[in-house]
């Protein structure tokens, strides 16, 4: 038997499998998956790889063939469709195959694992007794007191004997070894779901509801499988429907994946879904440890658990018989890799479907522009929740003018509006929750009086604020000092824009010392259960007012919540990028949705300096339908994705100069291969930030409608800077329809 094998190296000139013979005695071992040890190279320095595929006739001469040297045991086998996946997500987004095998791969670190440890007598009560007065001659004071105690009880725990007797395990191994006892090792698997409170029980499903999950019913059993997106608005009751087609699917014997955007939302999730489920449901995210997300891979593989809750890395949960996917806030950036393969989970999932017979779900009450433009195309189902469950009304929004509050003299953070409604709530004992977007800040110049915003004249994207007075715009690469005075209306307040949380916290006291306030951002949840323990303080009434970032607007249901109040509404409308409005009215419209989800009506003040922008006004009306329509008008006259893709090519130096002139090769060698006007290039030039880490960072974008010659164009590059000795002293990464600014 032969095996192709993806070498651990991540370096272009090993980026290819590698044939090596499977000497006889491991045969039976080999399987596709595998971490093998292997000899690599004209030394033959032993190398980990992976077995990828296994043949019985080998490609070339064998006797030139050298054998893999041993199979390294994992508890966790790989499967071929992941391999296939992984393989698919290089040819998509660009990287060595070794890390895209990394990516989806559940790799085994060395960490340790837990146990469960029962120490049993083997001797009888007589011989026992007769062993005790033998260590008492020769003064084993431990061994006897452990005899003594295990006469009585023969088989015990090795916690309560070392917490009970001070027994160590070096002594019980001793002992093992004498023929006295036995000590019986159980493998025990770390499970982070740890008493989970009693969600909501089981709702009835509505009219609209029942219609979505039966037509999802009809298409399962007659074994059809699409990708559906689920658009409702918020408070709609997605989550009902989510727990209605897992249900039928994990009846049906397969199993499930759940996508969520925040670790935040982990702790709400996993209680609603194990009222439904029981311990059948499980979780992984960036706080449990290695060994704790090892473990709950291992126990998908074996069937202990029907649906792994978590973040973008949940996607790769080996179970042996996937029936669906489910990717709820589709339309968050957090599914999108910052690191190489720069994969985004919802074009991955749908991969990861296609190839395990699964359907998909995207659901979201602001669906990305490009979901929602596939529905309308008919690449996706769409289906419709336009009421909130339980007919329960839609907030009422009040967007207040920042620039009239500064001219009648406010001066503070919070507009008369919203500190007379936060009194209200106070006295009337209901809850408030603030939402400051801080997140998005991308240091734009901003005019307090009038609200004017400096723009490029070129691409109609905020400039961004760099050191040294220069505003720059991050597309094209126009320049221009700030102005002492607002272009628009020469007045004299025109300046950076930014506030934080910890500032509002203090006005918060400063205003309401008879409140207790909560503040929730990355700095208030830096422990590894901060998120569950705020959460579920302030869902208990414990607070009286939660302040926070972007954390607190994502998909959480406290009942008696009645007035969101957003402070800066501008922050993250301005941040340089081509999605700064699609952001806002995202983040406006959950947050917004936050509000009158009990028994009592909500209400939302939105506060900002620009209340007559289509992304605010969208957002206070919650129309959906009317920012798309809008957003897509300047999308198609500007060529952004989704009406155009764009592929960056990024690149970092250690010397300006190299950086400088290697992107400049590959935008003159672009436009030899394709001709000076056939692709779009925009640049190359300098990064937002244009060095980090003493590293020079430039950047050049290509639009394309085209994706299949996005593709291309891709890896024209790939080949191209294989043949320059230059492109050896600089990286280069790729990214497609980047989710940010470079």
């Amino acid at each position: 038997m032969y095996a192709d094998i993806i070498i651990d190296i991540v370096h272009e000139a090993v980026d290819r499998m590698f044939l090596y013979r499977v000497p006889d005695e491991l045969v039976k071992e080999a399987a596709v998956g595998q971490t093998v040890l292997v000899p690599f190279g004209k030394g033959n320095r032993v190398r980990q790889g992976y077995i990828v595929a296994l043949k019985e006739e080998p490609d070339y001469e064998p006797e030139k063939i050298k054998d893999l040297i041993r199979i390294c045991p994992n508890e966790l086998e790989a499967q071929e469709r992941l391999i296939s996946l992984g393989l698919w997500m290089k040819e998509q987004y660009g990287s060595t195959m070794i890390q895209a095998l990394k990516t989806v791969l559940p790799i085994r670190d060395k960490t340790s694992e837990e146990e469960e440890k029962t120490v049993r007598l083997l001797l009888s009560k007589e011989a026992a007794k007769e062993k005790i007065k033998e260590y008492e001659k020769k003064h084993n004071v431990a061994k006897a007191r452990i005899l003594n105690r295990l006469i009585h009880e023969p088989e015990l725990s090795y916690p309560i004997l070392r917490k009970e007797e001070r027994i160590s395990l070096s002594t019980l191994i001793t002992m093992e070894k004498e023929g006295v006892l036995t000590v019986e090792r159980e493998r025990v698997f770390r499970n982070p779901v740890k008493n989970p409170e009693d969600g909501r029980g089981i709702h009835k499903l509505n009219q609209e509801q029942q219609l979505i999950y039966e037509e999802f019913v009809r298409d399962y059993e007659r074994g059809i499988r699409k990708t559906y997106l689920l658009y409702g608005v918020t408070g709609s009751g997605k989550t009902e429907v989510y727990l209605s087609l897992i249900r039928k699917v994990v009846e049906a014997g397969r199993q499930v994946i759940v996508l969520i955007p925040e670790i935040s939302l982990t702790y709400q999730t996993v209680n609603r879904f194990y009222t439904y489920f029981g311990d059948r449901v499980s979780f992984v995210n960036s706080r449990l440890s290695k060994g704790e997300k090892y473990d709950q891979f291992l126990r998908a593989q074996k069937g202990e658990i029907d649906i792994m809750i978590g973040p973008r890395s949940a996607l790769f949960t080996p179970f042996p018989n996937l029936g669906l996917i489910i990717i709820d806030e589709e339309h968050e950036q957090a599914y999108k890799s910052e690191t190489t393969p720069k994969y985004h989970a919802r074009e991955t999932a749908q991969k990861l479907a296609s190839l395990s017979n699964a359907s998909l779900v995207l659901g979201s009450a602001t669906p990305s522009m490009e979901s929602f433009t596939k529905a309308r195309m008919g690449q996706y189902r769409l289906w419709v929740l336009q009421k909130r469950a339980n007919q329960r009304a839609l907030p009422t929004v009040s967007v207040v003018d920042l620039r009239k509050e500064l001219q009648e003299g406010n001066r503070s953070m919070f507009s008369r509006l919203l500190k007379e409604a936060m009194e209200d709530r106070l006295k009337r004992k209901e809850q408030v929750m603030l939402f400051l977007n801080r997140r998005g800040f991308a240091g734009f110049i901003s005019c307090r009086a009038c609200g004017f915003v400096l723009k490029c004249p070129h691409c109609d994207v905020s400039l961004t604020y760099h050191r040294g007075g220069r505003m720059v715009c991050h597309y094209c690469g126009y320049e221009r000092p700030i102005p002492k005075l607002c272009p628009e209306c020469k007045s004299k307040y025109i300046a950076a824009f930014g506030v934080g949380t910890q500032k509002v916290e203090a006005a918060l006291y400063k205003e309401f010392p008879e409140a207790k306030i909560m503040r929730m951002d990355m700095d208030t949840t830096r422990k590894k259960e901060s998120y569950d323990k705020m959460l579920s303080s302030f869902s208990k009434g414990e607070a009286d007012i939660l302040v926070g970032t972007q954390m607190i607007v994502k998909g959480h249901d406290f009942s008696n919540v009645t007035l969101m109040g957003i402070l800066a509404a501008d922050l993250s409308l301005h941040a340089g990028d081509f999605r700064a409005s699609e952001k806002t009215f995202q983040l406006l419209t959950q947050a917004a949705g936050r509000a009158g989800r009990g028994k009592r009506p909500g209400n939302v003040v939105i506060q900002t300096y620009q209340p007559d922008h289509y992304a605010i006004l969208a957002a206070s009306r919650q129309n959906y339908e009317e920012f798309y329509e809008q957003e897509m008008t300047f999308r198609r006259l500007l060529h952004y994705p989704p009406a155009c893709e764009i592929l960056v090519i990024f690149c970092t130096s250690r010397q300006e100069e190299t950086g400088i002139l290697a992107l400049n090769m590959i935008a003159d060698y672009l436009k030899k291969v394709y001709g000076p006007d056939t692709l779009r290039l925009i640049g190359p030039g300098e990064g937002a930030f244009p060095k980090i880490n003493d590293m020079y960072r430039r950047v050049l974008y290509i639009k394309e409608e085209n994706q299949d010659q996005i593709l291309a164009v891709r890896k024209k590059v790939e080949t191209y800077i294989q043949t320059e000795e230059i492109f050896s002293q600089v990286h280069l990464y790729f990214d497609r329809n980047p989710m940010g600014i470079y």
